[in-house]
């Protein structure tokens, strides 16, 4: 027997066993991906929907050809879970397993490439066999034979910051997601340091939130999830109950916080194309108004969303009468301004300027924009520009006590940090001299050296015959 038909043999073996042996694990029942668990997880967590898991896998044919695999390349496989970012065989088999599991899953050609293949190395309507194990993960099939380990895996982070990660445990339905102002009925449980701190099934508005003493984390969530998903939100303190924390739940400051949400309904809230001027103006008094509100409570992110409306809604609106665009402007201008302290307070200096530049856009001689823009600018140690901002204030305002101030401060700034340049610079071209010093002695000491060997040398000479 030659080797091919051995290692041919070998596969046909492991595929009748798991045929014999193997749990159908699809959700329909219909022996579409069998699995049989070779060596049992070290772990109880199994991977969820959405998170990114990384695997390492080695993928061979039935004859026992390599066709593919990430060790070669020295790069891990990443994908996330659920997503339809692999075969199907791979989302079902994975969502099974646990950290250090190794299994075998064989799918039929509807849970892998199915009639179409995957031209040149699958063929169509192709059986496959995996080998799985889990954070060492392999899987393996008929046709094609995959080693595959399971590295690790981790949640999904929302807004790329950290702050929020979700892990699914109950995939939604559809692909609607609630919006800014939508209406909805969720369930939540929250949970502290392991202790549960509250549990109810609540109907409020996105953004809202904390009207229900519900953390701006998870307004923020929920515009991502689906009708009928349940996850489970890790909140980090920016999104939790923050450096206020929560008392009445006993919540210390910038604590952080796991919630489990189900999103059980919602109804959206009508998008800025479905309303009109009237619609829009009237709206934008009532956000103002709660905006100010959450502002005076410092619950300065849910005051960004609210103000954050008034620009949605009124920065690209055209065609306005006279009197409709006075209005609109006045809102605009107090939204932007308000907008930039509300980014003070958060420390997003960046975005604060960016909001009193559209703020002076409305009003070039604004005394809060440029005050604010100035205050920016000197948290960012641009000294020069928060200056210019502050003594533009004193031209609109020639008794602003507040800006004569400040222009001290940006002086005394400036000088400290020309002087620490100074000294640093200073160091470092006396570390240079000295440097060049010593390479100017070191060739002094190398041309002596040199020129006493010659000398020891002397001109060669012949004897007298």
């Amino acid at each position: 027997m030659t080797t091919d038909e051995a290692t041919k043999s070998e596969g046909e073996v492991q595929a009748a066993a798991l045929v014999e042996r193997g749990e159908d694990i699809t959700p329909a029942r219909d022996r579409g991906v069998l699995k049989l668990i070779k060596r049992p997880g070290s772990e109880d967590e199994s991977p969820m929907i959405g998170d990114k898991v990384y695997v390492h896998y080695k993928g061979k044919l039935a004859n026992g050809k390599k066709f593919d695999s990430s060790r070669d390349r020295n790069e891990p496989f990443v994908f996330s879970l659920g997503k339809g970012q692999v075969i199907k065989a791979w989302d079902i088999g994975v969502a099974t397993m646990k950290k250090g599991e190794i299994c075998y899953l064989l799918c039929k050609p509807e849970y892998a490439y199915g009639s179409a293949g995957s031209v040149p190395k699958i063929p169509s309507n192709a059986t496959l066999f995996f080998e799985a194990t889990l954070p060492t993960f392999s899987l393996l099939f008929l046709l094609f034979f995959f080693q595959v380990e399971l590295l690790d895996f981790k949640g999904e982070d929302l807004f790329e910051d950290g702050g929020i990660i979700r892990r699914i445990k109950k995939k939604g339905e559809g692909y609607s997601n609630p919006n800014e102002g939508a209406t909805v009925e969720i369930h939540l449980e929250g949970f502290c340091g392991g202790t549960r701190f509250d549990c109810k099934d609540v109907k409020f508005v996105v953004g809202e939130g904390e009207d229900h003493d519900i953390p701006i984390g998870i307004d923020k969530a929920l515009e991502k999830m689906q009708r009928g998903e349940h996850c489970i939100l890790y909140l980090g303190p920016r999104y939790g109950f923050g450096e206020a924390g929560k008392p009445k739940y006993g919540i210390q400051a910038n604590a952080e916080l796991v919630y489990e949400v189900t999103l059980k309904s919602f109804e959206k809230a009508k998008e800025s194309w479905e309303m009109d001027t009237k619609e829009k103006l009237e709206q934008a008094a009532v956000v103002k108004e709660k905006g100010t509100m959450y502002f005076k409570e410092g619950k300065y992110l849910q005051a960004v969303i609210q103000y954050g409306k008034i620009v949605s809604w009124l920065e690209m609106e055209y065609g306005l009468s006279e009197k409709e665009s006075k209005a609109s402007d006045s809102f605009l201008l107090a939204a932007f301004l308000n907008l930039a302290m509300c980014y003070l307070k958060l420390r997003e200096y960046a975005k604060a300027v960016e909001c009193c530049d559209k703020a002076l856009g409305l009003d070039q001689d604004n005394e809060k924009g440029l005050y604010r823009r100035g205050e920016a600018r000197l948290l960012m140690n641009e000294f020069e520009l928060a200056k210019c901002d502050f003594q533009k204030v004193l031209e609109v305002n020639p008794q602003n006590k507040a800006a004569k101030s400040q222009i001290s401060v940006c002086q005394k700034k400036t000088k400290e940090h020309n002087e620490r340049d100074r000294r640093i610079y200073a160091n470092m071209f006396a570390k240079f001299a000295e440097r060049d010093a010593k390479e100017a002695a070191s060739k002094t000491g190398d041309e002596k050296a040199a020129e006493k060997a010659a000398c020891e040398k002397g001109p060669k000479t012949h004897g007298a015959e």
